[in-house]
């Protein structure tokens, strides 16, 4: 198992990309937290993969929040023993226009996207440099590359600052060892799309070399390889997974 004896914090995790990505480290054999608002939902995933013999732990914590950010963290050092693994995925989507934005929105979309990310970062950085093999993944989007087709602008800019954020913590955690990268999905058929209309999926669609949505299944792959030991000289790249959407 390629991942054996790792121990990973998902964040956002309960459902959708993140309870993919999450399942496949355990899958590989790494101890799992599966962080999320949702407590109950994260305890029930837990539990279901607890019962398929695999080492995973729930942990709610909002993400905006950096306090509850540290307890998180300190509560999967403590139960695991160390931390190896960070997969930042938590995020919310928004599909306003620009005159359509609202302040409160904005702000919300940034604390829980950019700032969040940051944060759980901060949190993790002195527990990954006591690891032999640290790994930050951070979950973009094709709208942080390029602006966006469907998704509303505070999104894209919340996406495009992970990536900027990527790069400087690659290069600034580099010394201690600790890669940072950034997976870029394309649009993905899970629940956070579900309120779209269909034209709006159907544009996506559309506009992707591939021609279909991507799935779960190739996020999660995407994060096991660079989280994985065939990873370890690769830092501050953004790894596109969006079926040609984007070719920069």
């Amino acid at each position: 198992m390629t991942h054996s004896g790792k121990k990973a914090v998902v964040t956002g995790a309960a459902q959708g990309i993140g309870l993919g990505i999450a399942t496949r480290l355990a899958e590989e054999g790494a101890l799992t937290a599966i962080c999320d608002l949702n407590g109950e939902k994260a305890g029930q995933e837990a539990a279901k993969l607890c019962a398929r013999g695999f080492r995973v732990i729930a942990v709610q914590a909002d993400i905006s929040k950096p306090a509850q950010i540290r307890v998180m963290i300190e509560t999967v050092v403590k139960e695991f023993g160390g931390l190896d693994i960070v997969i930042n995925n938590a995020g919310i989507l928004d599909s306003s226009s620009i005159m359509e934005m609202k302040e409160e929105v904005w702000d919300r979309l940034m604390a829980v996207n950019l700032k969040g990310t940051f944060f759980c970062c901060q949190a993790a950085i002195p527990y990954l440099q006591k690891s032999s093999a640290p790994r930050i993944v951070n979950i973009s989007s094709v709208a942080g590359r390029m602006g966006g087709y469907e998704a509303s602008l505070s999104y894209a800019a919340s996406k495009g600052g992970i990536l900027s954020m990527t790069m400087g913590m690659a290069r600034q955690l580099a010394p201690s060892g600790i890669t940072v990268n950034a997976i870029c999905p394309g649009p993905v058929g899970t629940e956070m799309i579900t309120g779209w209309t269909d034209d709006q999926i159907a544009g996506l669609r559309n506009r992707m070399p591939l021609g279909r949505l991507g799935s779960i299944r190739d996020i999660a792959g995407a994060a096991a390889f660079l989280t994985g030991d065939d990873a370890s000289f690769i830092t501050g790249h953004f790894l596109d997974v969006n079926g040609g959407m984007y070719m920069g």
